[in-house]
């Protein structure tokens, strides 16, 4: 199972001069990715448009540090269709733009009266990027942040634009704690102001490759190198997912079962899918030897009509249908002994003297046909003719009553 990482590019800003209008966004944006296995360590790295992107299993989409606002709030009370609208009810005052133009979501574990963190995002761009990633097949299931605010603090210094050319000014620092999510400039002298605290509670300092010499400088001890791909992966391992409310997957259709696919391949399921696999397996060697016994049993039941035939019935030379051509030697036989078969008239007058209704006429006209007699019933009800039937079935006859007559013979199939 391989676990695809995006990082959606910058949202859109104001330009370097305060210009009213916005920097357009790219219309082919390209994503910078990482790819691991399901244990997320790395196996592939770069960047590519959406519709090159590798493809894998699953896909998680990552927020960068400046993308997204945080802030502390007790959850409310509210049912779960309502509670979004709760949330941007909380928030009015502290959002600086319309809440129906951001995406807001809880951080990982938050329950009613419990403190939480929102996070707000542009909807927009936010939802055109999930947009164009699943039309290029890259259907996200998770969207994490690369800063959260988590306990232990973990600080990392980046470069603010995407050519850095050694400036301090470009050199940012984004720290992650309990207390929030703190983004500044290297040099600004809040940053500095900040310097002390930092380095007493916090856990972790990473750079980007470009900016980790000047960010020990300013930081006066040594920082980790920690690449695009290390952060993407890195995200990806916590508990956050901001696809929530009205961006949350919609798993139906064929996107249900890809993801039940999914889940079928994953390690986890290996000793389910052996066990399937081995119970197919023994069932179907269990269905080809019944098969085999039943084939065995049914050639044995023909080879002993086959002998019982040659025995009873020598002058028999070819068999073709070894219980037929018995039935008709033996009716040869009876015949010629004078005896009376089932299907005679006799046995059928005898069955339908005894089934006949008490009281009723008696037979006027009478018909035999080999194997069928017909008897005139224009004195008998309905009722006297369904009371024959009832009588005559249990001997093994069956009963029709054909314009204005009955007609008798006997089962030839199994009785009902």
């Amino acid at each position: 199972m391989s676990v695809l990482v995006v990082l959606l590019p910058p949202r859109p800003r104001l330009g370097p001069q305060g210009e009213a209008a916005a920097v357009a966004d790219d219309a082919s944006p390209e994503y910078s990715y990482a790819l691991a296995d399901d244990s997320l360590q790395p196996r592939q790295q770069g960047r590519a448009a959406a519709a090159l992107l590798p493809r894998a299993d699953s896909v998680v989409a990552a927020v960068g540090d400046l993308d997204a606002s945080w802030h502390p709030i007790t959850c409310p009370k509210a049912p779960a269709g309502r509670l979004r609208a709760a949330l941007a009810g909380l928030l009015e005052e502290q959002l600086l733009d319309d809440p129906e133009h951001l995406h807001l979501a809880l951080s990982p574990q938050a329950g009613a009266g419990k403190p939480a963190w929102v996070a707000a995002l542009d909807k927009a761009w936010l939802a055109g990027h999930l947009t164009r990633l699943e039309k290029a097949g890259a259907f996200v299931e998770r969207l994490v942040p690369l800063s959260r605010p988590d306990a232990p603090a973990e600080a990392h210094f980046f470069a603010a634009g995407p050519e850095h050319d050694g400036r301090s000014d470009q050199v940012c620092v984004v720290r992650g704690s309990a207390d929030g999510v703190q983004s500044l400039r290297l040099a600004g002298g809040l940053a500095q102001a900040q310097l002390p605290h930092w380095r007493a509670d916090t856990a972790r300092f990473t750079a980007q490759p470009s900016v980790a010499a000047q960010a020990e400088r300013w930081l006066g001890q040594p920082v980790a190198v920690a690449t695009e791909a290390e952060r993407l992966l890195g995200a990806a391992r916590t508990l956050w997912n901001l696809r929530q409310f009205d961006l949350a997957p919609r798993h139906r259709g064929l996107r249900t079962l890809r993801d039940l696919g999914r889940q079928l391949r994953s390690p986890a399921w290996r000793p389910v899918r052996l066990g399937a696999a081995a119970l197919l397996v023994l069932n179907l060697a269990g269905l080809n030897l019944w098969a085999w016994q039943q084939r065995q049993t049914l050639a044995g039941q023909r080879q002993a009509q086959l002998a019982l035939l040659k025995q009873a019935h020598p002058q028999v030379r070819a068999v073709l249908d070894a219980p037929a051509q018995m039935q008709r030697e033996n009716d040869v036989l009876r015949a010629a002994a004078g005896r009376a078969g089932e299907a005679d008239l006799e046995p059928l007058l005898a069955a339908a003297a005894q089934a006949w209704p008490e009281g009723a006429v008696p037979v006027e006209q009478l018909r035999f046909e080999p194997g069928r007699l017909s008897l005139s019933a224009a004195s008998l009800s309905p009722q006297q003719v369904q009371q024959m039937r009832e009588r005559l079935l249990p001997a093994g006859y069956q009963l029709d009553a054909v314009d204005g007559r009955l007609q008798l013979s006997r089962i030839s199939g199994p009785r009902s």
